[in-house]
């Protein structure tokens, strides 16, 4: 099974950038729908952005102009660029493969943003 590892969280300013890497074990862009979704406390996950195998985006609206879903094929690895970030952003993020064969998703550990207002 594909393991997902993410990083690049911390603690950063509001108005300030940070991009998350999401890392996996194996080669699986071709075939599987890549997404980020994030949790803050008390709340529910939700999506935040997509990139099809195709390399369409999609992204919630509360992101949209302040985001950037990419991935980069031959490092196996998507990101999520994150500009002007507000505290409303904290959240744990969690990287997710959904395979377009099975169905299966695959969840990385999550990784923690802080914005400080």
């Amino acid at each position: 099974q594909v393991q997902l590892v993410e990083s690049g969280g911390g603690l950063v300013q509001a108005g300030g950038s940070l991009r998350l890497s999401c890392a996996a074990s194996r080669s699986i862009f071709s075939t599987n729908i890549m997404r980020w979704y994030r949790q803050a406390p008390g709340k529910q996950r939700e999506l935040v952005a997509g990139i099809s195998s195709g390399g369409t985006t999609n992204y919630e609206d509360a992101v949209k102009g302040r985001f950037a879903i990419s991935r980069d094929n031959a490092k196996n690895t998507v990101y999520l660029q994150m500009n002007s970030l507000k505290p409303e952003d904290t959240a744990n993020y969690y990287c997710n493969a959904r395979s377009l064969l099975s169905g299966r998703e695959v969840w990385g550990q999550g990784t923690l943003v802080t914005v400080s207002s």
